[in-house]
């Protein structure tokens, strides 16, 4: 198997290198392998392999990769923000073989028609993805097949293990809120309600990662002899011969390791996702000019100043509350260590196959709701949501068990809501400040950074939303204090404590001093989802775009990116999807362009 942590000295000179191995690089390696297996490809990855790691291949264990002795993320710190109360923010990248698809929480996310059709790029509309969208799956979910696929490498389905007390209350809950529960949220044309979660899960409980389910079968069969995979090596940087890439540097992640150069036949694709990609361009003497010079590259090779110009990401925040679920209703016992993994896994326990998200939302605001938010706000509804029913202001998951840092948190089972709002209106940059691959980042998220608080006032309305559909669940048993904004005693705002379900219900009423107290305890703990995206945009380089529709880096030859670094415009939805498209779309236009399989 051509499965490496040393790569053999034989191997000089490649036809095709890809410089990384996430989410998207392993669907474009197992393609090209797949078109053509003369063809030599080499795919250089940071991370390790994660096969038999229990947080890679067990949904349950999914959240210990987010333990301080993970092997499996690089955690990059942003610059401290006056916006963020003076804090950085800490955002994780995968840092194994299938990059983010091995790590994330497997929430099956699609992006919306509109999102698609906003990038306004020929190839890249809905309709004309939709194929690419399809091929990667095969489908055990609700929902028409016109939409969805039946004989992809990507199994999704609803797992092998359900909190169904938990996900009807919830659904319950959102109902008497006004939303519904729609049958196919993934159906690209589906907004505003509720929906039973399916997951990147196989009916038998396993991840559905690329590494596992595109590459490492291909490296497998013995009918790919050509495909090389080196793991724990970092691409330094790309090599040039005038305008045209010829080789990759990468080094081993071996202390006192030396430098290697690969040189490369045909292609070059940078697949590092949106840390290392404008990284690696950065220092390969690719970007803005000024970024160049002050990081101390010895030459600009090309002029793009799209390169790291903005960063994007869906700003989240958590909400724990205590319930009356029973033990084996929540994965508390597994993050608590009140359950044993070792037991689970020898009793092949169902909970295996089962990331404790039962439920997926996208949601849009009331008449009223828009109205409260302000002039400002209206603005930017009335001109970017208010014509376009398909999209979704805040994306909302119920999580069983609690969401967050559960240290000092009393034992117990609790459900909680993640949150994101979809399209943010802030940017960050992200940049190098140095020619060595250890030199730090410039990285700023722009998290609640836009001049009229349209991000704040958004996250404001999402948690007086969230709030009262946990208060309209009969598992509900209160909040935990330190898990909301400090409102006082005698606020009609102030967090409760109860044995028994609310009754009577009435929406709570927020003063104007309850909203600041919202609106600094929001700047105090936002944090990342991880989907980090938009440091090397597909669009006309004059407009900072870094890509071509094609996915060839502007002014270069025989260099593309493939990751979630190109995305034009956010999406609504969770990016795990999105990454995996962009692998199938990439690697359609590869093939076509190297005319694989014409034989």
């Amino acid at each position: 198997m051509g499965l490496y942590t040393e790569l053999p000295d034989k191997i000089q000179t490649v036809d095709v290198i890809i410089a990384g191995g996430g989410t998207a690089g392993c669907v474009v390696a197992s393609r090209l392998a797949e078109a053509d297996p003369n063809l030599s490809i080499l795919v250089i990855e940071a991370g390790s392999n994660g096969a038999g790691n229990p947080v890679v291949d067990y949904p349950a264990f999914c959240l210990g990769n987010l333990l301080p002795d993970s092997t499996t993320l690089t955690s990059y710190k942003s610059r401290p923000s006056n916006d963020l109360g003076g804090r950085e923010v800490s955002v994780a990248t995968g840092s194994v073989l299938g990059g983010g698809s091995a790590v994330s929480l497997m929430m099956y996310s699609r992006a919306q028609r509109t999102d698609w059709d906003s990038w306004r790029t020929p190839g890249w509309s809905a309709d004309e993805m939709l194929p690419f969208i399809k091929q990667l799956e095969t489908y055990h979910g609700p929902g028409s097949m016109d939409r969805h696929g039946s004989n992809g490498p990507i199994h999704v389905s609803g797992g092998t293990y359900c909190s169904k007390r938990s996900q009807s209350d919830f659904i319950s809950a959102m109902g008497k809120l006004g939303w519904p529960e729609i049958d196919d949220l993934g159906s690209l044309d589906a907004c505003n309600g509720a929906q039973c979660a399916v997951r990147f899960i196989s009916p038998d409980g396993k991840r559905q990662d690329t590494a596992s389910r595109y590459l490492l079968p291909r490296l497998q069969d013995g009918a790919h002899p050509n495909l090389h995979v080196l793991i724990e090596s970092q691409v330094a940087r790309v090599l040039f011969q005038g305008e045209k890439a010829s080789a990759v540097v990468y080094r081993p992640k071996v202390e006192g390791a030396a430098d290697r150069t690969i040189n490369v036949n045909k292609l070059v694709i940078v697949s590092c996702g949106a840390f290392g990609t404008p990284a690696v361009l950065e220092r390969s003497g690719v970007g803005n000019p000024e970024v160049i010079r002050r990081a101390g590259i010895a030459q600009l090779v090309a002029a793009v100043p799209g390169v790291g110009h903005e960063y994007e990401d869906h700003p989240l925040l958590l909400y724990p509350y205590k319930s009356s679920l029973n033990a084996d209703e929540t994965i508390d016992g597994i993050l608590t260590g009140a359950l044993s993994p070792v037991d689970i896994i020898q009793d092949n326990h169902d909970i295996l196959g089962w990331n404790a998200q039962d439920v997926t939302c996208k949601l849009r605001p009331t008449n009223k709701d828009v109205a409260s938010l302000g002039p400002a706000f209206q603005e930017v509804w009335s001109e970017e949501f208010e014509d376009n029913p398909n999209k979704p202001l805040m994306v909302m998951a119920l999580v069983n068990c609690f969401v967050g840092d559960p240290t000092g948190i009393p034992p117990g089972q609790y459900f909680g809501f993640s949150t994101f709002t979809t399209y943010p209106s802030s940017r960050g940059h992200l940049h190098i400040t140095g020619p060595e691959l250890a030199d730090p980042l410039d990285f700023g998220t722009g998290f609640f950074s836009d001049p009229n608080g349209i991000d704040l006032r958004t996250h404001r309305w999402v948690y007086k939303k969230q709030r009262e559909v946990a208060r309209r669940m009969s598992l509900f048993h209160g909040e935990l204090p330190s898990c909301h904004p400090p409102f006082p005693a005698d606020s009609k705002a102030a967090c409760v404590a109860l044995d028994s379900p609310l009754a009577g219900m009435q929406d709570i009423e927020y003063s104007a001093e309850d909203d600041a107290i919202i609106d600094q305890w929001l700047r105090e703990n936002v944090r990342s989802p991880w989907h980090s995206l938009g440091t090397c945009k597909m669009a006309p380089c004059d407009q900072n775009g870094v890509v071509d529709e094609n996915l060839s880096v502007h002014g270069l030859e025989r260099l593309k990116i493939a990751d979630l670094s190109i995305v034009p415009k956010n999406v609504g939805a969770n990016t795990h999807h999105t990454a995996l498209v962009i692998g199938e779309k990439a690697a359609s236009i590869i093939i076509k362009e190297l005319g694989l399989g014409e034989n």
